[in-house]
């Protein structure tokens, strides 16, 4: 990891991460959820999106980069926009649940495009978690008040790459995602902390509600 400082003694410039990555990822949550049939949302459907752009759009225009001198509010604010997220689609997906036990009304094709709507939003949800936790969050975990890392990436514990102060961004963060639900299990990437196995466990759990449950009854009516 850099310690923000060159072997002559100068100090380099705090590290800045993007924020517009991580802003693209809730806006896409926010699109899948609002096409949702109104059954599968919570509450009215104006509430919702109404919360998430309040948080999201602030945040996008006046703290468009993650940096060690953000104040405490920005952090506090990105993780409440994130709960909020996840919440909405962990409701929608108990909705979804629901609906299929108690033999609803639905069609297989609207409870196949709705299930992959909600599985979707499960990855960009997870991979926000990811990135705000890991090393103590974007910002600062490029710089020296970094915590001890929630992942191990191959550029971490591959010294022959000789990426020493290789630092992971949203994207990498979308990868461990994806792959966690699509393969139930860490690939290349490992969780090293409680924390990050308890979401990756509570992610893959939910993949499993979503494409096991959801998607097989789907196929069943449509038969």
């Amino acid at each position: 990891m850099s310690s923000g400082r060159e072997d002559d003694g100068t100090v380099n410039a705090p590290r800045r991460e993007p924020r517009w990555p991580a802003s693209v990822a809730v806006l896409a949550g926010l699109l899948f959820y609002m096409t949702l049939p109104e059954g599968l949302t919570l509450g009215p459907g104006w509430v919702i999106p109404a919360l998430e752009c309040a948080l999201l759009i602030p945040l996008t225009l006046r703290a468009p980069y993650r940096h060690p001198e953000e104040a405490r509010i920005i952090r506090s604010a990105s993780l409440l926009l994130i709960a909020v997220v996840n919440l909405a689609n962990v409701v929608s997906l108990g909705l979804l649940v629901h609906l299929v036990v108690s033999g609803g009304a639905v069609s297989g094709r609207g409870l196949i495009f709705s299930g992959i709507q909600i599985w979707l939003t499960l990855i960009l949800v997870s991979a926000l978690w990811f990135w705000e936790i890991d090393r103590g969050g974007p910002a600062v975990r490029g710089g020296p008040a970094a915590k001890e890392p929630d992942f191990l990436f191959p550029q971490m514990a591959t010294p022959e790459l000789k990426q020493y102060d290789w630092i992971p961004g949203f994207v990498d963060y979308l990868y461990v995602s994806f792959t966690n639900v699509t393969a139930f299990s860490p690939t290349d990437t490992l969780p090293l902390t409680h924390r990050a196995k308890v979401l990756m466990l509570v992610e893959s759990l939910a993949s499993i509600t979503t494409v096991v449950m959801i998607a097989g009854r789907a196929v069943n009516i449509l038969k």
